[in-house]
């Protein structure tokens, strides 16, 4: 899960010159909030190189957002209003674009992708930010990550926001055969879940449609798409699906499952649309005050 002694030789700073070495805090006012810094990098234990992104106060307490698969730190939680929300509220927020997405490295091999190894990545991250405890916020595939975050490393992550899970629709039922087929010679996709998830890789400026294939296959192969309710989080954690996504019992049940879980049903949502529901995200910075 990255090597603790080397982190303050790993963070550098974006751009052509790789920038300085300082992990500077991004101070802005708020109206700039939907604004991307540029990224930090750091290098994890299997040599890639991580996009991480700082707001706010580094004295202040500490926010983690997780976004899912096919999106980015900017789709996920820049433009939908959530690290404008929870700035205002008086945290830091943090946050990472998971291997595969947005500006981190794009390895095409699934072995890149267990989920071991993307929840390591928070961990390098906060190692490498000096943080020792954080609060969690992850959708989609960053909740399925943030499952695993707060049982690996649960005196750090005091309490959990984990929606749109569990969402095994793009890693157990993409038609892989039809994105290989795509991808080597533009057969077109005909079957409508992976039909959404390819327009979803093509709206989100970035994406590598073979790395975002190699992440379905690598998790897959590691046959950890979604959670083990029998093995849960003993921490508060707050579940939130929309109403009209598909796996809404799902989440139900998982917070069923958790001793100190609870859910919010997001209302007229669907999976690709909740993140942006002002609902949510007042629901979660609810929770998130009551630590």
């Amino acid at each position: 899960f990255g090597i603790f002694s080397e982190r303050c030789s790993l963070l550098w700073g974006g751009g052509p010159a790789g920038g300085g070495g300082r992990m500077d805090t991004v101070t802005a006012p708020l109206q700039n909030l939907t604004q991307m810094p540029d990224p930090k990098y750091l290098m994890v234990g299997d040599g890639y190189r991580i996009a991480t992104y700082s707001w706010g106060d580094e004295d202040a307490p500490t926010v983690v957002v997780v976004h899912g698969f096919a999106s980015s730190t900017k789709d996920n939680w820049v433009a939908t209003g959530w690290v404008r929300d929870l700035t205002a509220a008086g945290y830091r927020v943090l946050a990472l674009d998971q291997r595969g997405h947005g500006a981190s490295d794009k390895p095409h091999e699934p072995a890149a992708y267990d989920l071991r190894q993307l929840a390591g990545d928070v961990e390098t991250m906060l190692d490498t930010y000096l943080v020792d405890e954080a609060a969690y916020v992850g959708y989609s595939l960053g909740a399925r990550v943030g499952w695993e975050v707060v049982q690996d490393i649960a005196p750090r992550i005091p309490r959990a926001v984990l929606g749109g899970v569990p969402d095994g629709i793009p890693l157990a039922r993409l038609d892989l055969a039809q994105v290989r087929a795509l991808i080597a010679d533009g057969t077109p996709v005909t079957d409508r879940v992976t039909q959404n998830y390819i327009a979803l890789t093509e709206r989100v400026p970035g994406n590598d449609l073979r790395a975002l294939l190699a992440i379905a296959e690598g998790m897959r192969a590691s046959k950890t798409v979604d959670p083990d309710p029998s093995h849960a989080p003993q921490q508060p954690v707050m579940f939130a699906t929309g109403s009209l996504d598909g796996i809404l019992e799902g989440s139900k049940a998982l917070a069923a499952a958790c001793p100190q879980g609870r859910f919010v049903e997001i209302p007229d949502r669907h999976h690709f649309n909740a993140p942006g529901s002002r609902v949510f995200r007042g629901a979660a910075l609810e929770f998130l005050a009551e630590a």
